[in-house]
């Protein structure tokens, strides 16, 4: 599987985005997808979830309320809508795929996000 991801960008505080992630390949089904992020000198953190049937399954604690993951199968494409945007979000975002029966992780390029205070 191959995943693009876009739709970052630079946003004022309180600002919203829609970031996209199209996912190619064959058994797509078989992956549960999420999105990552990492800020400057920090480490990569989960921001959500959601399974291969389309049920959001792990928000962050600090994004819950404020991001929504979805996903749309016909489109092989994964979303976070991101709303109240804060500086602290500011960071690299991936997109991930994890193979159900393997465990392998794919990873996007990135996109970054960055709000301005």
């Amino acid at each position: 599987v191959q995943l693009v991801e876009s739709g970052g960008g630079l946003v004022q505080v309180g600002g919203s985005l829609r970031l996209s992630c199209a996912a190619s390949g064959s058994g797509l089904k078989f992956y549960r997808m999420g999105w990552y992020r990492q800020a400057p000198g920090k480490q990569r953190e989960s921001v959500a979830d959601i399974t291969n049937a389309g049920s959001p399954s792990y928000y962050l604690d600090s994004v819950k309320g404020r991001f929504t993951i979805s996903r749309d199968n016909a489109k092989n494409t994964i979303y976070l809508q991101m709303d109240s945007l804060k500086p602290e979000d500011t960071a690299v975002y991936y997109c991930n795929a994890r193979n159900l029966v393997s465990n392998q992780h794919t990873w996007g390029q990135g996109t970054q996000v960055t709000v301005s205070s």
